[in-house]
């Protein structure tokens, strides 16, 4: 009976992995897209402002 829990345990635990996998894979493609149209804004906001506000003040 026991073996039978522990199989069962595994197979849980196994799905739960596989689920957790997904997850982490679905933010990370998130978050690369994200992190893509940042730099996309970025680029247009400083090519309008002729790189004025990347520039530091001396």
């Amino acid at each position: 009976m026991g073996a039978v829990v522990s199989c069962i345990t595994s197979v849980f635990r196994t799905i739960g992995n596989c689920l957790m996998a997904i997850v982490n894979g679905i933010g990370s493609i998130l978050h690369a897209i994200i992190g893509g149209i940042v730099s996309l804004f970025d680029i247009i906001i400083s090519c309008l402002t002729c790189g004025r506000t990347s520039r530091r003040r001396r």
